[in-house]
């Protein structure tokens, strides 16, 4: 399992409460010892990694604030992280379930190459592995990150936390102990996942378990466009957000119907029109047509549209000077 970026190998490590000092490690290493419960993870105890890696400009801010606050550089990951978390581990386990079914129908994933934990109190936690579109570290990475798992989770109708997106964000270590249930975040395979009662997941977390790390699955073209809408997004909401702060004013907004339309795509009898209009919408920020296609492309061609009709709408609506509400 090739799990690094040789430009983002640190991260940080907190033992005990969220409230401790983060401190500097080689994320790869240190997860690594968090899966094998080595002695040095020391995992009956709290503790947490960072959500992200990153390069020197992290470990030099580090240094200098012994704090990761302020810290606005670039970060990446080798796994894009789910938190799911409902108010009882029923209904956490279905909506994890939901989860891993989207996850292995639509991203070209397979069951053993995903990383999937009970968190040890009423929820799960997904580790999908980016080889699947190869992203490169950013200062909006974890941005991206959120845009892109809220999709998923979209397709899915299950809720995930999108708090754990923050660029210096704490997440709880493999084999860790929960400080209020005294239970292990345990490491399951797809199989005892879909098939084991919750109540035989949570006894299965009564101790920690080594486990294997995955391989790195191959690049797939459905995540890599989910990836590119997620990225193209983002963008997007910076552009809006600088013209904001630029001219002063509220400025304009995407439409209610461009954001549903880059969700959920549109019914047959609508969906010229709703790809029309979201294309005019997105002329009025000065999208591109590289970027424009980046966003609605895949919504369009899931609503039936031909690539040809895709494109065609999506170049009219950007040439409309006028608008279309």
């Amino acid at each position: 399992m090739t799990f690094s970026n040789s430009a983002t190998a640190y991260g940080f490590r907190i033992v005990g409460s969220c409230q401790n000092e983060r401190r500097l490690v080689d994320w790869p290493s240190a997860f690594l010892a968090y899966s094998q419960c080595d002695d040095r993870a020391e995992v009956t105890r709290e503790s947490y990694l960072s959500a992200f890696c990153f390069g020197d400009d992290f470990r030099n801010h580090l240094d200098a604030t012994c704090s990761t606050k302020g810290y606005a550089g670039e970060c990446w990951s080798p796994w894009l992280w789910f938190d799911i978390d409902a108010d009882d581990i029923d209904t956490a386990t279905t909506d994890a379930r939901r989860l891993a079914s989207i996850m292995l129908d639509r991203l070209g994933v397979a069951g053993d190459e995903l990383l999937i934990f009970y968190s040890g109190s009423k929820g799960y936690h997904f580790g999908l592995p980016t080889s699947l579109w190869l992203p490169e570290p950013s200062r909006l990475y974890h941005a991206y990150c959120r845009r892109f798992a809220e999709s998923v989770a979209e397709l899915s109708n299950v809720a995930i936390d999108s708090g754990v997106y923050d660029r210096v964000r704490a997440f709880r270590a493999p084999n860790s102990r929960h400080p209020k249930t005294g239970r292990y975040k345990r490491f399951l395979t797809l199989d005892e996942l879909m098939g084991l009662k919750a109540s035989r997941i949570i006894e299965l977390a009564e101790a920690p378990e080594p486990f294997e790390l995955p391989e790195s699955p191959q690049r797939c073209d459905v995540a890599v466009r989910q990836w590119e809408s997620a990225v193209a997004f983002v963008d997007l909401e910076q552009t809006v957000t600088q013209n904001r702060r630029t001219t002063g004013t509220t400025g304009t907004a995407l439409n209610r119907s461009t954001v549903a339309f880059m969700r959920d795509g549109a019914t047959t009898g609508d969906r010229h029109r709703a790809l029309f209009s979201a294309a005019a919408n997105l002329a009025e920020f000065g999208c591109s047509l590289e970027l424009a296609l980046a966003l609605l492309s895949e919504s369009a061609l899931d609503s039936g549209l031909s690539p040809s009709e895709v494109r065609r709408q999506i170049e009219c609506g950007l040439n409309h000077r006028e608008g279309v509400a």
